[in-house]
């Protein structure tokens, strides 16, 4: 390379500014190309081929929901919000777009006293406070506990859970409304992966007794000391000491 051609060379730095890099410098000449052309309908024709081309460039994202419409807001952006072009959603971006801020999220006030129960039992106490009095809100007050049996034992295994301290904790928590004296001991709840360990369980046993039964056979058939070799049962008079095969007195005279 001569002296002229490396001071004629254009750099990336000497260029306009990417706006979206992701798209590249092609993409981004395209669409200022297509804000230049004076027919609205060739024009809308060519920002849709360009929104399909870059489409072609992330394959992965094309089942994402709504990606089409971000590729049209990323247009717009490119093109400075000044292209006079009608998205198929009849929604123009516009710069307030890039300024909107996410909702606000409403963190909990207060942490709750028992944090191994979780926020979930909180709400279902107070869900069950705002019931009537009833066989339907005692079936709910029962199934709460029930959650809070298994909830306890998850979060400390090694110590046993009894009834008395989840109704203790249960009359705590919803400030002495809720007792659970008159329905008696609390039913366990069963993790459901519990149960599929119990069925494989079942499965594996007949096999089990199956090779019981076959070593049980064997022992049988093959009395004190004695191998069958051949189909034939040797005896431990034929076989020498201790009942072994010695293929001496098999030989051929």
């Amino acid at each position: 390379m001569s002296k002229k051609e490396a001071l004629n060379m254009e750099y990336n730095s000497q260029k306009d500014e990417l706006i979206i890099p992701e798209y590249g410098r092609n993409v981004q000449n395209m669409i200022f190309y297509a804000k230049a052309i004076e027919d609205d309908r060739a024009r809308q024709q060519v920002i849709e081929e360009i929104i399909d081309m870059m489409m072609m460039m992330h394959p992965q994202n094309r089942n994402l929901e709504d990606y089409r419409i971000k590729l049209w807001r990323h247009v717009f952006k490119i093109a400075s919000y000044d292209l006079n072009v009608q998205p198929p959603s009849g929604i123009t971006p516009s710069p307030e777009d890039d300024n909107r801020k996410p909702d606000k999220v409403n963190y909990p006030s207060a942490e709750p006293g028992y944090r191994h129960y979780g926020n979930n039992v909180q709400r279902l106490i107070r869900r069950a406070l705002e019931m009537e009095p009833g066989p339907k809100r005692n079936g709910f007050v029962a199934t709460i506990a029930s959650y809070m049996k298994l909830a306890y034992r998850t979060w400390n295994k090694e110590h046993f859970v009894s009834d008395d301290i989840i109704k203790t904790d249960l009359e705590i928590i919803s400030n002495g409304q809720l007792s659970l004296d008159e329905l008696g001991s609390i039913e366990n709840l069963t993790p459901a992966n519990q149960g599929g360990m119990n069925n494989n369980n079942n499965r594996r046993r007949p096999s089990n007794q199956g090779s019981n039964n076959r070593q049980q056979r064997s022992n049988n058939t093959g009395g004190s000391g004695g191998r069958s070799y051949g189909g034939r049962q040797q005896n431990s008079n034929n076989g020498g000491s201790g009942g072994k095969f010695n293929p001496r007195n098999n030989k051929r005279k």
